[in-house]
């Protein structure tokens, strides 16, 4: 069989997007670098410094404890969205107008700023004015945020109600995309509704949910806009994140080397956790795969 002429012209479309974005992108990052392994006095001079800043951050307990802060409130909200969503996508109507309006409506969240989110829910919390603090008083609790739990229950809530509805998108779409043949087989066998899910679709949603996964593992895990307008990193450091540590290293004292280690190393360990769900997604092709294929 011959092969079809290969056309680069899709290169040509895609050079604009791709220079912007190196522009947005990898020239701030070089910068962040430059100033990692440098120090400064003022006035734009820069001495040589190495890899000190990286033993600095990589020695401070302070890091360390946020990035687990960091890491946990991430592996909270997966474990909380990832389960919700796939129910939720289940659970909605699959074609009509309802549909379609379920999912304007589950749109909404995702469209909100993240600095709207923030304060909507800091008002929420407020003791007396406030929803959750209102009806936590009814119901004879004290919803104190100046608790390390509430504060952490709180900020799951308003993470799984911004961001549940892009994990229902994704599954509502791959539910979708399963061949109605699939649940026609499922039928004959007399398949019940819990063997449809787990051996139908549940395999099918497999790549929609490593994307989510993906997806929703770093926006939690870059969190910083929401937290700092809800809790202000507290009580105490509770709710430092790793975001807020590089914040205000960076940008309150001003350590710009330190700052800049600590943004390399975040960067790292995004680009780390991208890797493995990106191998995951996309598993490397057997040997002589293409050849079989093209014969």
């Amino acid at each position: 069989m011959q092969d079809k002429p290969y056309n680069n012209l899709a290169y040509g479309f895609l050079a604009p997007a791709l220079i912007v974005m190196a522009i947005c992108g990898a020239i701030p990052m070089a910068i962040v670098a430059f100033y990692s392994v440098h120090d400064t006095f003022g006035g734009n001079v820069f001495f040589w410094v190495g890899p000190m800043w990286f033993k600095q951050v990589l020695t401070s307990p302070d890091f360390f404890l946020a990035l687990l802060r960091s890491l946990g409130f991430s592996l909270l909200v997966l474990a909380i969205e990832i389960p919700l969503g796939i129910y939720i996508a289940l659970r909605l109507p699959a074609k009509g107008a309802l549909s379609s309006i379920y999912i304007v409506l589950m749109a909404i969240p995702l469209l909100t700023p993240s600095m709207v989110v923030g304060y909507v829910w800091k008002v929420l919390v407020l003791p007396q004015a406030g929803l959750l603090g209102a009806g936590a008083a009814w119901l004879g609790f004290d919803y104190d945020m100046n608790s390390t739990l509430v504060t952490w229950l709180t900020l799951a809530m308003m993470d799984t109600w911004h961001w549940t509805s892009l994990v229902v998108l994704l599954c509502f779409a791959g539910l979708r995309a399963i061949p109605h043949d699939y649940y026609q087989a499922a039928q004959i066998d007399g398949a019940s509704g819990w063997a449809v899910f787990r051996y139908v679709q549940l395999p099918k949603l497999r790549l929609v949910l490593l994307i989510a996964g993906l997806l929703r593992f770093i926006d939690s895990f870059m969190l910083y806009t929401e937290a700092y307008v809800v809790t202000r990193g507290g009580p105490g450091v509770s709710t430092t994140f790793l975001s807020h540590e590089l914040i205000q290293t960076a940008t309150i004292q001003f350590d710009l080397g330190e700052g800049g280690a600590m943004s390399v190393i975040y960067f790292l360990i995004v680009l780390c956790v991208s890797w493995v769900f990106f191998s995951l997604i996309v598993p490397r092709s057997k040997p002589g795969t293409v050849e079989r294929a093209r014969a």
